[in-house]
Order: C-alpha cells, then structure tokens, then sequence
C-alpha cells in the first residue's frame, strides 16, 4: 500500500497540516515513482506475471464496447451517503453480484463489469473537503484488483477549483482499475443550500489535465471522468463541453432522486446534450433514513437499459 497518511477530518485550509497532509497526492506520486525507479533497476527487470496479466487486463480498449458498468456508490464511512457504507466490502461484492445477475439476464449479448464508487473527497460546511484514510481507499482498489473490478474516485470539490481538486486523485490513476469523477452539485461553500457547478472550460480542462497524466507516465487503458448532473446550474456552457479526449470517456451522468416520471424527465434533459454522448444512471435506494430522498419505486434493470440513449454507467446509492 502507498499510503499519504489521509485523515476523514482533515481540512484542505491547512492550517494545521504538513505539506504532504495538504497535498497528498504529490506524496503518493513520489512514492509510485521511487518504487518503479528502483523496480526497474534491479539487473534483469521485468514484469511479474501478475504485473503482466493486469496490463493485458486493462489494455487499451473500449470500456464499453461489450460491457455495462454496475456500480454501488457512496462513503465506506457513512451509512446515509449511500449503499458502499452500509456493508463490509465482502457483503458489498455479494450484493453487487446480485445486481449485475439481473442486469445480465436482460442485457441481451453485453456483459457486466462490476464497480466501487467511492467518495473520496466529501464537502463539509463553508466548502472545506474531508478525505477518506488512504487505507481504506486502498482496501477497494486492491479488492477489486483481485475481482475484476472498476474503481471510482469521486470528489464534491467543495469551495476549490475542480482542476486542483481532479489533480489530487491523478497518482491514483496509477492503478490500472481505478477511473475519476466530480460532482458540481457540491462546488460550493454552502452545501445543502444551494446547488453548485462548474462551466464548459474546467470540464475541459480536467480532461485535458487527465489526458495529459495518462500520456505522461503511459497508463495503460481508457480511463473515465464522470460529471454528475440533475439541475442545469451544474453544468453551464454545457454546449461547449467537448468528449473526445485521448485516453478519457466524459461519461455525463444523471443524477438526483424521484419517482419513474421524473426520473425519465431528468434523464431526456441531459440526453439533448448530444456532446457528450456517453451517459451514466444513478438510482437511489430507500434506507428509511429521515429526510434522505430516494427513488420510488426504483426502476427496474429492463426500464434503465430501456432509456434513450441506453446508459453505460449505471449506479446504486
């Protein structure tokens, strides 16, 4: 594990903090770097078999040329910000199993690859971001490692700009399974009263930033940076978002909860955004949590992988 001695509390003000607690992600990359420097200088390197059987795993390929993404979604700390937290991760891959089963039964000749959705950086009152102990974001990527799985690594951006936000989750970009996302709902230093977003340009920027990364340090495999949207103030200028970047999917997801009408509606707006042509679903679980929303009834595998344009992305809160 390279760990950058992540704290949930900790604050990106840094007031208190050292410079690696205020940017760990620089941490994480001199690590990854010293490691590969001396891997690769002792005499005869080459790559161990399973080193060899995972970049053969996530060649360059198209992610959803074959195959629809399950994901279950939320913080491994918290059992009100989404299904991830509600169970050990062993139970979660039991449950997940479930879903991708009934997807499989109606996705005709597609198959399903299976995800964590992890909220790595979660928005706290006036904007400040919490991070989740790198050991414990460590424990999913190496368990979907070893199952097969796909890894997000979401950030609510808070009160800072997205591109420096995006920046922090790059080094984890090193492991081969691991993919990105930011939430605009959340740039704001007024959570839970008013809706956050972000415009065209950063949108465009991250991608580049990203794209820029992976041909860098060659990572191997396409990789995804989500946009989560259910209100038009999320995404201004969406017009001018561009897709297409070298080695990233902007997968434009449809957020927000409700009952089958509304969903539908939600997700018809976001479609006619035809620049970014490829989609994701989120669908919200009914915890009986006190004032949390949830979708009612949830729709069925059927009636998502029915939606226009049919979705790739397709998570579970």
């Amino acid at each position: 594990m390279l760990s950058t001695g992540g704290d949930l509390s900790r604050d990106n003000s840094g007031e208190t903090e050292s410079f690696f607690d205020l940017f760990p992600a620089l941490y994480f990359n001199s690590l990854y770097q010293d490691w590969v420097f001396r891997e690769e200088s002792k005499p005869y390197w080459a790559a161990t078999e399973p080193e060899t059987q995972r970049r053969l795993l996530y060649q360059e390929r198209p992610l959803f040329l074959n195959n629809d993404i399950i994901a279950f979604y939320g913080h491994p700390f918290s059992k009100n910000m989404g299904i991830l937290g509600r169970y050990e991760i062993d139970e979660l891959n039991t449950r997940l199993n479930a879903v991708a089963a009934e997807y499989n039964k109606v996705n005709g000749q597609r198959g399903v690859r299976k995800a964590f959705y992890i909220i790595y950086g979660t928005v706290q009152p006036k904007g400040a971001i919490g991070y989740i102990p790198d050991a414990q974001l460590q424990k999913y990527i190496d368990f979907a490692m070893k199952h097969n799985m796909l890894v997000f690594i979401d950030h609510q951006i808070g009160r800072y700009d997205p591109i420096d936000s995006l920046k922090l989750m790059l080094p984890y970009l090193h492991y081969p399974n691991v993919h990105l996302a930011l939430d605009p709902e959340w740039r704001t230093d007024k959570p839970m009263q008013e809706i956050g977003g972000v415009n065209a340009e950063e949108i465009n920027q991250a991608q580049e930033v990203m794209s820029a990364y992976l041909e860098k340090y060659n990572l191997p495999g396409e990789r995804m940076l989500v946009i989560h949207q259910f209100h038009h103030n999320m995404i201004q200028d969406r017009t001018d978002v561009r897709a297409g970047y070298k080695r990233v999917t902007l997968v434009h997801c449809a957020d927000g909860f409700g009952n089958p009408a509304l969903k539908r509606n939600t997700y018809a707006h976001l479609a006619q955004a035809k620049n970014m042509p490829i989609k994701g679903f989120k669908l919200f679980y009914n915890f009986n949590i006190p004032g949390a929303g949830y979708d009612d009834p949830l729709l069925t595998p059927q009636e998502v992988i029915d939606l226009n344009p049919r979705p790739c992305v397709i998570m579970y809160q």
